[in-house]
């Protein structure tokens, strides 16, 4: 699959919405893994500001490269950051897009890597 590396440089990055568990089949309830075995997949909506543009966008990350907390707001570094264009047919409609995956997602929040106080 063809993979476009993006450069955040430059960007202003931030969470629209904290991180979520990306679903294989929301239908069925079956929860999307990295490889057949492999860690949770979640999805963090991160607002990506740059050169007075704003446009949130859907990063998909396994869960243990999640690092800190990521509540709404929180300035954040994406890793290893691609973009992966789709194209699907559904009832006859086809669709295309483009999905965005990270390496890992960092908050950048002061004390983000410290312990949380007992």
């Amino acid at each position: 699959m063809r993979q476009i590396p993006v450069d955040t440089n430059g960007a202003t990055l931030m969470v629209a919405q904290p991180p979520q568990v990306k679903m294989r089949d929301k239908k069925n309830g079956v929860i999307a893994t990295d490889g057949d075995n492999g860690p949770k997949l979640m999805t963090v909506d991160v607002l990506f500001v740059m050169n007075g543009h704003a446009e949130v966008v859907t990063i998909t990350v396994a869960e243990p490269d999640i690092s800190g907390e990521l509540a709404m707001g929180t300035p954040v570094a994406l890793t290893g950051l691609v973009a992966r264009p789709w194209e699907n047919e559904f009832n006859g409609q086809k669709r295309h897009g483009i999905s965005f995956r990270a390496v890992a997602v960092t908050s950048l929040a002061a004390g983000a890597s410290k312990p949380k106080a007992a």
